[in-house]
């Protein structure tokens, strides 16, 4: 991974988190960090659109499933929001949760129940597998930015996305 060379070490950490979780879940479309809320916002595409019901039962999973792990966890979130907004004929779905007890359990969660939900429409990016070494360190430097953030909190407004096989990132 190259190195991002700032006088602001939390930039880096911002910057190295969003990159890594994107690298690490191709899953997710795009990711930001909002400062003013202290909160991280994924978003996921599907290549069809959710009906009604299924929008209802999903968000119902989603948050039950987020508060169960939260309550074996013993972590008092403030901030959990699900929604789930169709486009012509795809759907946006977006999960927002604080920084402060963010973890990646509960990424690794919410990438679960979309898959076992979504498995054919669930658009992901599969531009190369990973090694399962790579994975790892992945999963290693997401857990440890993770926690730094929860205790440093963020400071910019960034945007991750991926295009055409990257991974971008940028200051809003």
């Amino acid at each position: 991974m190259p190195k991002y060379y700032q006088e602001d070490l939390e930039i880096s950490d911002e910057v190295n988190l969003l990159i890594s979780i994107l690298v690490r879940y191709p899953e997710i479309a795009s990711i930001s960090i909002d400062p003013n809320t202290e909160t991280i916002s994924m978003s996921f595409m599907l290549s069809s659109v959710i009906s009604e019901q299924s929008n209802n039962n999903i968000k119902l999973l989603f948050v039950d499933s987020i508060a169960a792990l939260h309550k074996l966890k013993n972590i008092k979130s403030s901030t959990t929001d699900f929604t789930i907004t169709n486009i012509e004929k795809m759907s946006i779905i977006s999960v927002i949760r604080d920084v402060a007890t963010m973890t990646k359990n509960e990424i690794n969660l919410i990438i679960s129940l979309l898959r076992d939900n979504f498995t054919d429409i669930l658009i992901i990016d599969n531009n190369g597998s990973m090694l399962e070494e790579d994975l790892l360190v992945q999963d290693e430097l997401i857990e440890d930015i993770l926690t730094n953030m929860q205790q440093e909190h963020p400071i910019n407004r960034l945007i991750g996305i991926r295009e055409d096989g990257r991974v971008l990132v940028f200051n809003k």
